[in-house]
């Protein structure tokens, strides 16, 4: 391949790879952004924090005394995206739909939080949390993990 072509295809390459990491929103409709300070004080008041990462992110590391919750995604990596392509199990979360509950995952780009937020928004839950940065925040300020 010639030179100019090389360096075209690969600055091309490297310009399409935000799209694959696309991040969530940065704000959602009926629900609170918290940060990790938030989260850890809501979680000490009885907040839920629900972690909805897989079984072995969960199993590695997460937050002090978050129950797991996982996001299973199908759908589109959007703000739009069509909840009855996925699996989330309402029934692990408090009954009482006035009770707060905190989601995380994995930060901006994970989208596991962002859509566990809505579904439990659109089920009457009343306080919901949205932790976008996640274990990503939660470790780089030292917070405690289990």
């Amino acid at each position: 391949m010639k030179p100019i072509l090389y360096a075209a295809f690969v600055g091309a390459a490297l310009f399409s790879v935000p799209a694959l990491a696309q991040e969530t929103p940065a704000t959602l409709d009926g629900v609170r952004l918290v940060t990790a300070e938030q989260a850890r004080d809501l979680g000490a008041k009885g907040a839920a924090l629900v972690d909805t990462r897989t079984a072995n992110e969960y199993a590695e590391k997460t937050v002090k005394g978050a129950i797991h919750v996982p996001y299973g995604e199908k759908s589109a990596k959007d703000a739009k995206f069509d909840k009855s392509q996925d699996k989330f199990d309402l029934s692990k979360l408090p009954a009482d739909k006035s009770a707060p509950v905190i989601f995380f995952c994995n930060s901006g780009t994970c989208w596991k939080s962002y859509k566990a937020s809505v579904v439990a928004r659109d089920a009457g839950y009343k306080q919901v949390g949205w932790f976008r940065g996640g274990m990503p925040e939660w470790t780089s300020k030292g917070m405690p993990t289990q």
